[in-house]
């Protein structure tokens, strides 16, 4: 049995215990994520028609106590704002939770909590409590998003009535299910909020939703979202794929997310069970909250996120543009954008706090006097900077290298380099490349002065994503350099051009 079916296996044992594995399996063939919860469904509905109306609680966190439930907020009951020092004049941050299999709080809650009032000291940081719900199984939390978004809603009709708080300031921000919760709160409140912030929202049973059934940029004045665990990973996606707010974010396309390990968790699944299950999507799903934490405490070194088609295109450096107000800033201070058509963003992060890294697009022109095949060498490039140096960082090959073309490369450094001065370039062959047939294909590089050169590379064009500088960068030395050695390119004084035209003669 494949891993994901594993997976998928444990999580249907999980919230039902019930259905016959080999059944689920063939249903599952023919999509892994699809709707692998519908059998799931008639056998829980009377469970959810028996239950009653959900309780969600308000606890208004102190910024002395972020672990703590000491106060809570009760609707009707207006004694109890002051009673927990609610102030009527400053944002108020509503956390909303997802679904948990312990029926307990996780831990990143608490890390929430502290790092919005480390921005935001007057706040009102409420956590809405609805682990009773949310501990059911999938299917059944799923249902009652709406329930609970619901009652959500008549807490934000009740705040507003009582305190004449303008909804612009209120900030939604949930996790997972708890995204979903907050869009029905949205969509549900008499006036709509001023934002939500979706981080990961939960993907199946909301997959390919209409709008009403989901989080849409129809529940507040301003909806973003995270996506970090879509079918990019394994094929898997807890969170949902599609986009679903005003700007969508897909940091590491929304797939796998450096520093977790996710086929190591499946095969722990695979050895352990069922108890093993969340650490196959704790990680990924998780990095949702952590890189808007990281937004919230690290405001100076904050990530970048740039528009673009798709995460292929992003991948070959070509969507580092900030033109037009096409790129933003991923997390709490994101820019409120709001166009007729969805904005979709992507980025790349590091693998811990802080998460922001730096994007180069690279350009580089391939010449050749022959006809010369398609290759796959390796290449690695090497940075350096006013600041420090990055060194022998490989470039992704999108496709096979060929001559008299421009390919372009997305390139990124975790540390920031300054400005750039310098920057080294060597190609090396691969397997199934002999050092006799390069040699007789590639005979003089760059300068093409000696008898039989084939290949050439004049210069380097580079677009910085942080700070939109456009540089060009030529070789230093202009002897015929060996082929096992780097070469050396600096700056030139050319201005960065692109299908540059000549300019009439007088």
């Amino acid at each position: 049995m494949r891993l994901w079916q594993t997976f998928w296996s444990c999580v249907v044992l999980l919230n039902a215990a019930v259905q016959d594995v080999n059944s689920l399996e063939q249903e599952l063939s023919g999509s892994i994520l699809g709707n692998f919860l519908d059998p799931l469904k008639d056998l829980l509905d009377h469970r959810a028609n028996d239950t009653n109306a959900t309780i969600a609680r308000f606890s208004l966190r102190k910024q002395s106590h972020p672990e703590d439930d000491l106060c809570y907020i009760v609707p009707g009951k207006p004694e109890s704002l002051a009673a927990c020092t609610f102030n009527s004049t400053s944002k108020t941050i509503l956390v909303i939770h997802g679904w948990t299999l312990s029926g307990m709080f996780e831990s990143w809650l608490p890390k929430l909590v502290s790092a919005l009032y480390e921005r935001e000291q007057t706040a009102n940081v409420i956590v809405v409590d609805w682990l009773e719900s949310a501990q059911n199984h999938y299917v059944l939390a799923a249902q009652k998003t709406q329930v609970v978004g619901q009652e959500i809603a008549r807490f934000i009709d009740w705040i507003e009535e009582t305190t004449n708080m303008p909804l612009q300031n209120i900030h939604l921000i949930g996790y997972s299910l708890g995204a979903h919760v907050a869009g029905f709160a949205g969509s549900h409140a008499t006036n709509k909020v001023g934002r939500i912030t979706g981080l990961d929202p939960a993907g199946p049973d909301f997959e390919g939703e209409h709008a009403h059934r989901r989080l849409s940029p129809d529940d507040a004045h301003f909806v973003d979202v995270l996506h970090t665990f879509t079918r990019g990973s394994l094929g898997l996606s807890i969170g949902i794929q599609q986009p679903v707010g005003h700007v969508d974010i897909y940091p590491n396309g929304g797939g796998f997310q450096p520093g977790c390990n996710l086929r190591g968790a499946l095969e722990k699944i695979a050895n352990f069970g069922i108890f093993a299950i969340t650490d196959a999507v704790k990680c990924e799903h998780e990095r949702s909250i952590h890189l808007f934490i990281d937004s919230l405490l690290n405001k100076q070194e904050v990530a970048k996120a740039y528009q673009c088609g798709s995460n292929e295109v992003f991948d070959r450096g070509m969507c580092l543009s900030c033109r037009k107000r096409r790129c933003n800033t991923v997390g709490y201070d994101i820019s409120k954008v709001r166009r007729a058509r969805n904005v979709q963003l992507y980025t790349k992060t590091r693998s811990a706090m802080p998460f922001r890294v730096y994007h180069y697009q690279l350009k580089i022109h391939f010449s050749s006097k022959l006809n010369i095949s398609e290759m796959e060498p390796s290449l690695t490039v090497s940075l350096y900077g006013t600041k420090a140096e990055a060194e022998n960082m490989e470039l992704k090959l999108n496709d096979k290298i060929m001559t008299n073309k421009t390919h372009s490369f997305l390139l990124v450094t975790e540390k920031d380099i300054g400005d750039l001065l310098m920057l080294k370039f060597k190609w090396e062959k691969t397997n199934g490349w002999s050092a006799a047939n390069m040699l007789k294909m590639v005979s003089s590089w760059w300068t093409g002065d000696s008898d039989g050169a084939n290949m050439e590379v004049h210069k380097i064009r580079i677009r910085a994503g942080e700070t939109q500088q456009k540089m060009v960068f030529c070789v230093k030395d202009s002897d015929t350099p060996n082929l096992k050695h780097e070469v050396t390119f600096v700056k030139c004084k050319d201005a960065w051009r692109t299908n540059s035209k000549r300019a009439p003669r007088r």
